[in-house]
């Protein structure tokens, strides 16, 4: 539905009050450390605004939201998850242009080989456009500010956030002290402050990473698993709109570890594995973009 711009100035404090104050109970805090390296360049790769409505995160109890609590009733999702993060069957809509606000860090920036699997949306919808806001380096909470001070204040209608980050988090538990509940925390205002301002978003769960064997560890793949459960409950839970499963289609048999054939150095992706998850994504959220 369409708020009016007094409901809007009305709510709005109370939306932030409430993502703010979600309490993120079911991940455990606990220290680890963090590096994040710059690739070797991979090899060359081969050739209107839809309305949402605006929902306020309530509490969360055992990883999935309880709105029980604020006296509401969980929302239906209208398109099955699928755990590659495939477009479901049977699923329409019309055709459009997009304007896609992406979210990320090194596996994003271009400038460190990133962002490959943004093409797709570029290369098959001439009318749409990308703005790669991605960072290499970034932990989640840096890509909030920047969020918030880039994307947020922008005129730019977009109709969609792409948000793809976490594993500079993960291994910076000791160094930073980010835990899973911080990332999540800081995943869930952008998530909430992207779907009040009318984007879809696109939420993508952490990559495997366990070949990037200097910094990943037991407790930290426990982490990651468990991030990313939280990730692929918010569609759900109604905090997200899509959710593309990055860690299950970029794995081959041991689900921490990229496959080999998508690997530069066991943690970012080379033009295969950008390939792979441009299909997804662009059968997922943008199929129908023009």
């Amino acid at each position: 539905m369409r708020w009016s711009a007094f409901a809007a100035r009305a709510f709005a404090p109370a939306v932030l009050a409430a993502t703010t104050l979600g309490a993120i109970v079911w991940l455990a805090t606990t220290p680890g450390a963090r590096a994040d390296i710059a690739p070797r360049p991979p090899p060359p790769s081969p050739a209107g605004p839809r309305s949402v409505t605006v929902l306020a995160p309530p509490a969360m109890t055992s990883g999935l939201w309880s709105l029980a609590s604020i006296g509401g009733v969980p929302p239906t999702p209208t398109t099955p998850y699928g755990p590659l993060g495939q477009a479901s069957a049977g699923t329409a809509h019309p055709s459009r242009p997009v304007v896609v606000a992406a979210l990320g860090d090194s596996l994003t920036d271009t400038r460190s080989h990133g962002g490959a699997y943004l093409a797709p949306i570029t290369d098959r919808c001439p009318r749409s456009r990308v703005d790669n806001q991605g960072k290499g380096a970034d932990m989640v909470n840096q890509m909030r500010r920047r969020f918030e001070s880039n994307i947020l204040p922008n005129t730019t209608p977009y109709t969609h956030l792409v948000v793809f980050g976490g594993v500079n988090d993960l291994y910076s538990d000791e160094t930073a002290g980010r835990s899973p509940e911080k990332v999540a925390r800081d995943l869930l205002a952008i998530y909430s402050q992207a779907r009040q301002r009318g984007m879809a978003v696109v939420a993508l769960t952490v990559a495997p990473w366990g070949g990037f064997k200097r910094y990943f560890n037991a407790k930290r793949a426990t982490d990651t698993r468990r991030l990313n459960q939280w990730i692929r409950d918010q569609f759900a839970a109604g905090t997200v709109d899509y959710v593309v499963d990055a860690y299950a289609l970029l794995s081959c048999g041991n689900p921490d570890f990229l496959c080999r054939d998508y690997s530069i150095d066991g943690i970012h992706f080379n033009a295969k594995g950008h390939a792979a998850l441009g299909e997804a994504l662009f059968a997922k959220a943008f199929a129908d973009c023009q």
